[in-house]
């Protein structure tokens, strides 16, 4: 019983198991070829793996053909229609019977020319496999030919356009060179043509193919559209050099930002051309158009180097555009080592690549003086905040021309005058320095004895170093602030003299330039100017700093309330609450870009811990804050850099403006209503942000605006002369 009762272990895992010897074995298969067809479309789905590899093939054919002008139409992304036309040598008629066989070809005679193998394309795959995966029409002419010949072909073979009719090419009429045309490209390979998610995306892909060889082609012209489309979306002059082909395809901020490259070693038999961006120039990917041998090729080894020499130049996360075209000894290179050639091989890769990148790194170096640094007003030890001193033109009879650049933190040197014999009538006090009426009158302290509340704001410098900012964007933008300055109002705010605020409800003060006094919206001024301020001083703001931090959420829940009311019977129409947890939202996830770019630092949990300064020795109203952070959801750009950096530091710009406080409280002195008016006293709080904004808009404002603000033609709307002494003079002469 015991003997029944034993149980038998398992064998160990991993135990070969033996076969039942009494199962009989399988019939061995049997080893058949391929059908013909099955080898054609594996081969054409090795080859031709997307519409742009197709174009890719055909654009090498086209130049190969001697062309100086190739003409791109596409349709659905390629997947429709594919069409190129060259004005090269064409093909003979003779050889339009063989041309979509598999390895025919007008380039190799013997497996040893592929060691001096000097063309594109040369083991005659191309159109056969295309033929195999697509409907294929060529219509040619050469010189020699009085008329243009047209085939069509399935399966490497000709085939007759309609039913019925002969297979032979047909005569037709046409220009000379080859116009080849793919329709329904995979339309018998299903799953193949699934795979496509979209034919804008592949419409992309052909068009960086085009623009490759475009930039690389010199002396052809290339242009590629939309079926049906009146304009191209590539477009490239025959006449055009490589850098001015660079400047159509990939804009003017990338060519202006190039510097050349050539390389060149004997020893290990190379020699490398091409345009590298300068230190000045940054993107968010590594843009390479690598050639070898004049072929598109890719190479990750290579990218990888130049990206790790850039890493010492560039900031953070900074790419760059490289164009490197690189001629090898062709005995050297092994271009047979890929279906679509997209890769080679080639002898001394590492040695190669270390003489290129010594070279980029040596042509960095030497443009690397021209780059413009920016500094950081709060950070240094300076007791004023450093402000761009117009750059003035001392001959006499020239204009004055201001500039939106910084200096450095050195001292300035004094401003060159020049003596001018002076006019009597001219002779009016501008000097800030000399006596005004203000300063006779006897100081009170404000309400509480509070007289300026920024007196007694402690400043904590730090040894951070000021960053230069390189970001194309704000680049673009400043320029926009110099193409729209307003050359004599700028001089008129360098030189003027303060007179005094007129209106706070309105925003204007008095300002006096040489003989004329004017009337400005200080508002529209302090917001053009902050604005500028925001763009010089780009990413090396102060903080503002909040001990403790002030909740988010309950911020923006008092500005929805103030929006609610100023919305009146609209107000019910919107859900508030959702507006305040999007704008809540909206900010959290942007917080490190804030932080980075803006010192608008928030937490995770949504705390707001510190907000930029832009000037020392003024602090913005904190009254408006509420409404400064809600206005950075629906009023920024978030999706896009440039928008997204102008609309920001435009909100900040309002939000730093001075704000408008209402008249003081005045009553009649007699009872009828209509003797002078009295004031009375206001609220205390009214008071103290009345003196505030005083001091500041006279102390710091006005003086800042002197020395560094480029006035644009948009503050004309802001300005306004009252008086012209001369006007007076010449009214007061009749007495």
């Amino acid at each position: 019983m015991a003997d029944e009762m034993d149980v038998v272990p398992p064998s160990p895992r991993g135990t070969k198991r033996k076969g039942d010897e009494n199962l009989p074995l399988p019939a061995p298969r049997r080893i058949r070829a391929l059908a013909q067809d099955v080898v054609n479309k594996i081969a054409a789905g090795e080859i031709i793996v997307a519409p742009e590899h197709a174009l890719k093939e055909l654009i090498e054919n086209a130049v190969d053909a001697g062309s100086t002008s190739l003409e791109v139409v596409v349709k659905d992304g390629g997947l429709k229609l594919l069409q190129i036309t060259d004005n090269g040598h064409g093909i003979d008629k003779e050889d339009l019977a063989i041309l979509c066989e598999r390895f025919t070809t007008s380039k190799l005679k013997a497996f040893e020319d592929l060691s001096s193998i000097g063309t594109y394309g040369f083991r005659g795959e191309a159109l056969a496999s295309i033929s195999h995966i697509a409907h294929l029409s060529v219509t040619t002419r050469t010189k020699e030919s009085s008329c243009a010949w047209r085939a069509h072909y399935s399966d490497g073979k000709l085939v007759s356009p309609k039913p019925g009719q002969s297979a032979e090419p047909k005569p037709i009429a046409g220009r000379g060179g080859t116009q080849i045309t793919v329709e329904d490209l995979f339309y018998n390979v299903p799953s193949r043509r699934r795979a496509f998610r979209s034919a804008s995306e592949e419409y992309a892909k052909i068009l960086d193919m085009v623009a490759r060889y475009a930039v690389h082609c010199a002396g052809v012209s290339f242009s590629c559209k939309k079926h049906g489309a009146s304009t191209a979306d590539i477009s490239v002059p025959t006449a055009a050099g490589t850098l001015d082909r660079i400047r159509q395809i990939h804009k003017a901020t990338v060519a202006n930002e190039l510097v050349t490259l050539n390389a060149e070693n004997e020893r290990w038999g190379f020699k490398c051309e091409g345009w590298i961006s300068s230190a000045n120039y940054s993107a968010k990917r590594t843009t390479l158009l690598l050639f070898i041998n004049h072929r598109s090729v890719e190479s990750s080894i290579i990218k990888k180097a130049v990206e790790q020499t850039y890493a010492t130049f560039l900031p953070k996360g900074g790419r760059p555009f490289v164009y490197l075209s690189l001629d090898i000894e062709p005995a050297r290179v092994d271009v047979n080592v890929h279906p679509t050639k997209r890769e080679v091989h080639f002898l001394n890769e590492d040695e190669i690549i270390a003489i290129i990148c010594d070279e980029i790194r040596n042509s960095l170096s030497k443009v690397d003086t021209s780059r413009s640094f920016m500094t950081q007003s709060l950070l240094s030890n300076q007791p004023k905040v450093p402000l761009a001193t117009p750059v003035k033109q001392t001959t006499p009879g020239t204009s004055t021309t201001p500039t939106l650049t910084t200096q450095r933190s050195d001292p300035r040197p004094p401003p060159t005058t020049v003596t001018k014999k002076r006019n009597e009538n001219n002779l009016v006090r501008t000097d800030a320095s000399a006596r005004k009426i203000t300063s006779m009158l006897q100081s009170h302290p404000s309400v509480d004895g509070v007289i300026n509340e920024d007196e007694d704001m402690d400043y904590e410098f730090t040894e951070k170093e000021a960053s230069s900012c390189r970001l194309t964007s704000i680049k673009e933008l400043r320029a926009q602030v110099r193409d729209a300055m307003h050359n004599e109002l700028t001089d008129i705010i360098s030189t003027h003299t303060f007179v005094g605020i007129v209106d706070e409800q309105r925003r204007i003060a008095a300002i006096q330039g040489g003989v004329k006094l004017f009337l400005v919206d200080y508002g529209m001024l302090c917001n053009e100017y902050f604005y500028q301020l925001g763009l010089t001083d780009f990413a090396n703001y102060g903080s503002i700093r909040f001990n403790p931090p002030l909740p988010l959420q309950d911020l923006l829940k008092v500005a929805a309330e103030q929006e609610k009311r100023n919305a009146g019977d609209a107000a019910d129409e919107v859900d508030w609450n959702e507006v305040v947890d999007s704008v809540r939202q909206q900010l959290v996830d942007r917080r490190s870009l804030m932080a980075e770019y803006f010192s608008l630092e928030i937490t995770e949990e949504g705390e707001v811990c510190s907000i930029p300064l832009l000037v020392k020795g003024y602090t913005p109203s904190m009254a408006k804050l509420p409404q400064f952070l809600l206005r950075l959801g629906p009023y920024v750009d978030w999706d896009s850099e440039k928008e997204c950096f102008q609309s920001f530091l435009r909100e900040l710009a309002s939000f730093y403006v001075p704000e408008s406080l209402p008249l003081p409280p005045t009553i009649p002195q007699d009872e009828s209503g209509k003797g002078k008016e009295k004031v009375v006293e206001e609220d205390p709080e009214i008071a103290i942000r009345r003196e505030k904004v005083r001091k500041a808009v006279e102390n710091v404002i006005f003086p800042a605006c002197k020395a560094r603000l480029v006035a644009t033609k948009g503050l004309l709307k802001g300005v306004m002369e009252v008086a012209n002494l001369k006007g007076l003079y010449r009214v007061f002469e009749r007495c």
